[in-house]
């Protein structure tokens, strides 16, 4: 894995990869107890650091005109919040949901569609996703910081994605 650079920029424009973002820095460990998703007030959300990460993030991607075809966050508000200021759009998507809490079966269901959905970008377009740590760990095996990213590329097998970049563009 290599630092963001010219070859990144030229896997994004070449398309068939997805760079996936832990969310931007949100303090703390964990949401407190009675959490509810869709009620940021009791969730742990972006700090005003995350919030700089986030939108640094997003003008990496203006600066270089790239536009990803895609922009999926987690249902998390730190995960939206990071996409939405990164970005200024994004789709909601519970593959990307933290897996705390979810059970085997359900684990491995998001991972499928994650490595599914991977699969399926088309050359000459790349996605953005924004997630949890635990998320890209799962998939990658790989630890990531807050608004940190990874490049990624579908397994030839259909198994683990090949990363192509780690992604520190804050």
């Amino acid at each position: 894995m290599r630092a963001a650079g010219d070859d990144v920029v030229a896997a994004l424009r070449a398309g068939g990869v997805v760079a996936a973002f832990r969310h931007a820095l949100a303090p703390g460990t964990f949401d407190p107890p009675g959490f509810r998703l869709g009620d940021c007030a009791t969730q742990r959300n972006l700090s005003d650091e995350g919030r700089t990460q986030a939108r640094r993030l997003g003008e990496w991607f203006r600066t270089r005109q790239l536009e990803p075809t895609a922009v999926r966050s987690s249902p998390w508000c730190r995960c939206i919040d990071t996409a939405q200021l990164a970005f200024g759009r994004h789709a909601v998507w519970d593959a990307l949901a933290s897996p705390t809490g979810a059970d085997a079966a359900t684990r491995e269901r998001r991972l499928a569609q994650l490595r599914e959905a991977l699969a399926a970008v088309p050359a000459g377009r790349f996605e953005v996703w924004v997630t949890h740590q635990f998320v890209l760990s799962d998939l990658t095996g790989n630890s990531t910081s807050s608004a940190e990213g990874l490049l990624l590329k579908a397994a030839t097998d259909g198994g683990r994605p090949q990363v192509l970049a780690r992604l520190n563009l804050t």
